[in-house]
């Protein structure tokens, strides 16, 4: 069964009613039951958002560090900084697509300046048989680099233009992925001022990488402030005051991530187009950590846990109603995680060996 079936399955078997709008109206779901499953989430959130700042912050050190004495090593160190911040920042996927701090439109949809993606690399920053493309090498285009100049240029002109977040970052450090074993070779000397760099406005493409890595912590900090407790006006605060509506919009932000984003978006169109720039982490070659950490993600909202806290989840709803059905999600969502494991990095070259309809 896919991630999509799964989120069906609780959705229709359990917790919601019939139809298209089966998410949207779940029946009520007695205050007593829900307030600990809504709390818990919370508390969640909060906390995974909180790993997610502790990581990215880390990886802002390594950045700082890079940039202060580039070379290969304290490239690497920077490299891997990401790497791991990400994992973090992959399993809070599952708290978006209900309006919330991360993704409300009136608020500037912080999530399509974190995390927007494919990516036209050339919009940045030089690429092969380019070597003056891009915002970092036009400063026609982009006099004075600033984190609000980065910002207003995110999207600008076309989704693909991405000029903010982690990918962003990911294209700065890692560089074009060109090989069909790993990940990009972006230099070290990119970054070096004077005798020995390697590429043009070695100065503005510092500053570029430095600001948008800011910009990242900025905006991540804004995100778990939100959910902080005990802050009077912020959306933790608010949260819960519905308890059927909170757990609507849990249940919408998990059975979305699963189905159009991670089953679809993020799996589907990539092994369907079998084109690398279709896969969320390119430069890197790091997407299949991805979609696990999506995919723990989903298993964490379900159990009501992150890190080594737990607590009431959505599976003690489903228990109390049908014990069957939870112990089939339990294990569906466990067979996902393990399935999605399977896959052989890099995923670029999962989605295109073997031939689709081989053995």
């Amino acid at each position: 069964m896919s991630l999509s079936g799964v989120w069906v399955m609780l959705m229709v078997g359990s917790l919601a009613g019939c139809g298209d709008d089966a998410v949207a109206q779940p029946p009520p779901v007695p205050a007593a039951e829900a307030t600990p499953v809504v709390r818990q989430y919370a508390t969640v959130v909060h906390g995974s958002y909180g790993l997610m700042l502790d990581g990215a912050t880390a990886m802002q050190a390594a950045v700082v560090a890079f940039l202060a004495t580039p070379s290969e090593a304290t490239l690497a160190t920077a490299r891997q900084a990401w790497i791991t911040a990400r994992v973090s920042y992959d399993r809070t996927d599952a708290f978006r697509f209900y309006g919330g701090p991360i993704d409300d439109e009136a608020s500037g949809n912080l999530e399509g300046r974190l995390n927007a993606w494919p990516m036209d690399e050339n919009f940045v920053d030089y690429v092969e048989s380019m070597p003056a493309s891009g915002l970092i090498n036009r400063p026609e285009e982009l006099r004075t680099i600033t984190r609000e100049a980065i910002v207003g240029q995110n999207e600008r002109g076309g989704e693909t233009n991405i000029a903010s977040g982690w990918h962003t970052i990911e294209f700065l450090l890692w560089g074009q992925d060109r090989s069909a074993t790993g990940p990009g070779t972006r230099p070290h000397t990119d970054y070096v001022l004077g005798a020995g760099g390697t590429a043009m406005n070695a100065e503005r493409r510092r500053e570029y990488l430095r600001l948008v890595t800011d910009q990242l912590i900025a905006d991540l900090t804004t995100v778990r402030d939100a959910w902080a407790p005990g802050v009077a006006g912020n959306y933790a605060a608010r949260w819960g005051s519905d308890t059927n509506e909170a757990l609507r919009r849990m249940l919408r932000g998990v059975g979305a991530l699963a189905g159009v984003e991670l089953s679809g978006e993020r799996m589907s169109v990539a092994y369907e187009t079998r084109d690398q720039e279709n896969e969320h982490s390119c430069f890197s070659d790091t997407t299949t950590d991805n979609l696990l950490n999506n995919a723990i993600g989903l298993q964490n909202v379900y159990l009501g846990r992150y890190g080594s806290t737990d607590g009431p989840g959505i599976d003690e709803l489903v228990r109390a109603r049908d014990p069957a059905l939870d112990q089939r999600m339990r294990d569906q969502l466990q067979a996902s995680i393990d399935a999605i494991r399977a896959i052989p990095a890099p995923f670029d070259q999962a989605i295109v060996t073997p031939p689709r309809g081989a053995s």
